[in-house]
């Protein structure tokens, strides 16, 4: 088969395409040909050298893919030859073939192209693990959403929407602002122009935001701080503002907050199994009856990866860039 390398680290020109060993399934996992893969930042930073796969994983990056059955490992029950599916991947998604475990196996959802199913898995897991299964957003509460046109975003602000939240986003242009609007958020900011504290404040008439779902970092760790609710929860999933900042425990106190920090690709089986589980029950739903949907911006081939990594790293898309295979 031919997968996507990295040969050394640097810009997206080292992305190569290349003839590599067909991978085999193994116990309880299922080989699966693949139609589509989709770019995410975590795969921007295997390319530069700055986020090795976990033990064991593909080298190859990729997060998340779509495609179809193509053989059952031993022990695989429940799954069929030739069955659409997507998958959440350690690794592995940028290749003709790709080895899943059959716990990171969803059933392409109905009403959803399989090449656009490929836009689901990762953004799914990441917005569901992180805004209901440990920050526990109910209903009636207010969410603020940094990127809301990022992939990760544009999910988050209508999961948050289909359980009754009321939605704040963040975005750099008025373009974005408006096709978070769309998607149905409430409070738009414009992070280049206004203090997103200040803004949250007015909206909320003082009362601030339940829950804080952050791609930042350290550049945004007082802010959020201040801008939580009291018993707000902020949740840290990026660190593309930096790694270190000042943290005031007094504020956290004050607001008898909390803070905390997840990622997805690094965890064991058995946590990502739970996480998908959850997604195909409380998830799947929502995506079939239409109340929630693949936000695409664009799509090249996959040879064509280098040029996927550039848009985006440009920051223009709104929602996921897919690469397909032809």
């Amino acid at each position: 088969m031919k997968a996507i390398t990295i040969p050394q680290p640097g810009g997206p020109d080292v992305l190569t395409w290349t003839t590599v060993p067909d991978p085999e399934p193994g116990p309880g996992e299922v080989l699966v040909d693949v139609v589509a893969s989709a770019v995410n930042r975590a795969d921007l930073l295997q390319r530069q050298g700055h986020y090795d796969p976990p033990p064991g994983a593909s080298q190859y990056p990729g997060l998340e893919c779509s495609g179809r059955i193509a053989a059952l490992g031993p022990g695989v029950a429940g799954w069929e030859v030739g069955q659409p599916v997507c998958a959440l991947l350690a690794g592995g998604g940028y290749a003709e073939r790709v080895v899943v475990p059959t716990g990171q196996l969803l059933p392409a959802p109905e009403g959803v192209s399989l090449r656009d199913a490929a836009a689901l898995p990762e953004v799914t897991a990441t917005v569901w693990s992180n805004l209901f299964m440990i920050s526990h957003l109910r209903p009636g509460e207010t969410v603020l959403v940094h990127g809301g046109a990022s992939g990760i975003g544009t999910m988050a602000i209508q999961l948050a929407k289909a359980v009754g939240a009321k939605v704040a986003v963040t975005a750099g242009s008025p373009q974005k602002l408006a096709r978070c609007a769309e998607l149905g958020a409430d409070i738009l900011i414009d992070y280049r122009q206004q203090d997103f504290v200040e803004e949250l404040r007015k909206a909320t008439d003082g009362d601030g935001a339940d829950v804080i779902l952050d791609i930042v970092g350290a550049k945004y760790l007082d802010r959020n701080v201040r801008a939580l609710a009291v018993n707000g929860r902020l949740s840290v999933i990026g660190l593309q503002g930096g790694v270190k900042g000042e943290l005031n425990l007094a504020t956290l106190l004050g607001k008898r907050a909390a803070v905390t920090a997840t990622s997805l690709r690094g965890r064991p089986l058995a946590e990502k199994t739970a996480i998908v589980a959850a997604v195909r029950e409380h998830v799947w739903p929502l995506v079939e009856a239409g109340r929630v949907r693949p936000v695409i911006d664009r799509s090249f081939p996959l040879p064509d990866a280098s040029l996927a990594h550039e848009a985006l790293e440009s920051g223009a898309p709104v929602g996921k860039v897919l690469l397909t295979v032809e």
